[in-house]
């Protein structure tokens, strides 16, 4: 099943939002695992030529949460990006376990606020 439309091929468009996991952080190297290791490329080779998956992930980013690094905010960053890579037929969030550093005092709860937000 096809949604979106690419110039003249029908394609599925499927962004992927969010932290170090869809960043595909490798904890050993601190790189990038690569791209046929990353679930993304994974779901990518999985779902076909039909569909186009795009990585938007960032280590440390949160749902709501300001870290130092202020433009880690996922809610901040989110209109930017989902305006760059429209028409997006599926959305993925995978967001909230940077939501619980202690810097932040929250908790599941308040992570699923955030992502709820």
């Amino acid at each position: 099943m096809t949604f979106g439309k690419k110039g003249n091929a029908e394609m599925t468009t499927v962004l992927c939002y969010g932290d170090s996991n869809t960043y595909g952080f490798n904890p050993e190297n601190g790189l990038r695992y690569d791209m046929n290791t990353r679930w993304t490329g994974r779901l990518q080779a999985l779902l076909g030529p039909e569909f186009h998956v795009i990585e938007e992930g960032c280590n440390g980013r949160t749902t709501v949460f300001y870290p130092p690094e202020r433009w880690k905010c996922g809610l901040d960053y989110l209109p930017a990006c989902l305006n760059s890579h429209k028409p997006i037929d599926i959305f993925i969030m995978m967001l909230g376990s940077n939501d619980l550093k202690t810097m932040f005092g929250a908790d599941a709860g308040s992570s699923a606020g955030g992502a709820e937000t």
